[in-house]
């Protein structure tokens, strides 16, 4: 039985696990949940009704990380983590920090050009919040490289298909790494890859339809999550009225309660 995975192409958090699968050569299927409601596979799967879930079998992970962890004790060949203590430690780290820090600025790009959350001054005023950001984020994951071919050393690995989302989307987004910078060169050379070329082909094909989505949110009709780091993003970069207005209006949702 070949692994199940409920995603999204647009996910980062699913694109980490989908370059990881590939990269180790495990055989998947993917599967897209039922976003607007009634997918009971999906939900016994997962409580939280997020992208990715994985299916093994019996066993159902969700949360991208631990379902990194999952495939490197499951599938421990090629492994994706360096082998020292430290060196792994500082992979999870970099991951932690694209994950949280760095999916939130994207994230709340697509609220304002995508979703429409935000028009006139407060627009600019969360985009010029964004790209300074985006060049802070930049420039500490261009130190974290410090002269080495990938994050992890002389192989692609962990750290690497997790700063790939972020680093990738951004560059998508208008807000690219500096020109010349290691950053740069480096994500140059890993969307090449057959791995990571295979997630984002898969990305851009999913936008079709696209310009209906700000029609779908300002039904009601499809909620956006504002949890944690997102919700945190917005209070701090001038967004309060955004998520007050969304809250009100019930186009955004927080993390399901379980029951």
């Amino acid at each position: 039985m070949s692994i199940v995975l409920y995603e999204h192409p647009l996910s980062p958090y699913a694109q980490k696990v989908k370059i990881a699968l590939l990269e180790k050569g495990i055989p998947f299927e993917t599967r897209m949940p039922n976003f607007f409601g009634g997918d009971p596979d999906f939900a016994g799967a997962n409580p939280r009704l997020e992208v990715p879930t994985l299916i093994d079998g019996d066993v159902a992970v969700f949360d991208s990380t631990i379902i990194l962890e999952y495939l490197e004790d499951r599938w421990p060949t090629p492994p994706l983590l360096p082998t020292s203590p430290a060196d792994r430690a500082r992979a999870r780290m970099i991951e932690e920090l694209c994950d949280t820090y760095y999916e939130a600025i994207n994230w709340a790009i697509a609220e304002v050009r995508v979703f429409q959350r935000a028009t006139g001054e407060l627009a600019d005023t969360l985009m010029a919040r964004a790209t300074a950001q985006t060049n802070g984020a930049n420039a500490w994951l261009d130190r974290q490289l410090a002269g080495r071919p990938y994050f992890g050393g002389t192989t692609f690995g962990w750290a690497d298909l997790a700063v790939v989302p972020a680093v990738g989307a951004a560059a998508r987004l208008e807000n690219a790494p500096a020109v010349g910078s290691a950053l740069a060169a480096w994500l140059e050379r890993v969307m090449t890859r057959p791995s990571v070329a295979a997630v984002f082909e898969a990305a851009q094909a999913s936008m079709t339809g696209f310009e209906m989505l700000p029609q779908l949110v300002q039904s009601g009709q499809f909620k956006r999550e504002y949890r944690d780091h997102r919700l945190e993003w917005m209070l701090r970069s001038g967004g309060v009225d955004i998520v007050l207005d969304g809250m009100r209006s019930g186009t955004i949702r927080l993390s399901h309660e379980l029951v």
